[in-house]
């Protein structure tokens, strides 16, 4: 997702696998099975897997897995196409049931800032900016509001170029109607002289 920050932005992404939130895993127990299971609860063998983690458990590592991967591809999407705008990663993490530590969210700062005084540099960078919020497959709505931003801060280049290009040219006009009256001045000049001499 990405939010301006004065002249950077954050591109990051938040995501909710079932039996986390940003707190913190998130898993519903029974304190105390029904009557009629707890019977069955002290003769039944443990359903812990290899690895010590009832099969509940294992469903949420492999979900806190899978977004972990999908968090950090979406930053590293970012990162790729933000290049040298990028001004490093950070990411969310939350606990899993094994211990371990899932990345559930992340952000990419970049510098959004135009470039002062060059607004074709500063149409590149928007472009790249762009190219940098968009670059996920699915973008989050703050990279979309960035990726906007960036849009408008082109126009807003554009706009600034072409009335550099229409001042250069109007320059250009006087300076040659200058030239031309300078041509018309001396000829005039040169033909009284003739005319008094």
């Amino acid at each position: 997702m990405l939010s301006s920050v004065s002249s950077s932005a954050i591109l990051s992404t938040n995501v909710e696998a079932a039996g986390h939130h940003a707190g913190g895993i998130r898993a519903s127990r029974r304190a105390h099975p029904p009557d009629n299971q707890q019977a069955q609860a002290a003769q039944a063998p443990d359903q812990s897997t290899a690895g010590g983690l009832t099969p509940d458990e294992s469903r949420v590592v492999a979900e806190l897995t899978q977004t972990d991967r999908q968090v950090r591809a979406h930053e590293q999407a970012h990162l790729a196409a933000a290049a040298g705008l990028a001004r490093g990663v950070s990411f969310t993490f939350v606990t899993g049931p094994d211990g371990k530590q899932y990345a559930v969210g992340g952000e990419v700062s970049i510098d959004t800032s135009p470039i002062a005084g060059n607004p074709q540099a500063t149409i590149q960078k928007a472009q790249q900016i762009r190219a940098a919020a968009s670059a996920p497959a699915n973008p989050s709505g703050q990279d979309r509001a960035v990726a906007s931003q960036a849009s408008q801060m082109e126009q807003a280049a554009r706009q600034e170029l072409a009335a550099e290009k229409r001042e250069e040219a109007d320059q250009g006009h006087r300076n040659s109607q200058a030239a031309s009256f300078q041509q018309d001045t001396a000829r005039t000049i040169g033909q009284l002289l003739s005319v008094i001499a």
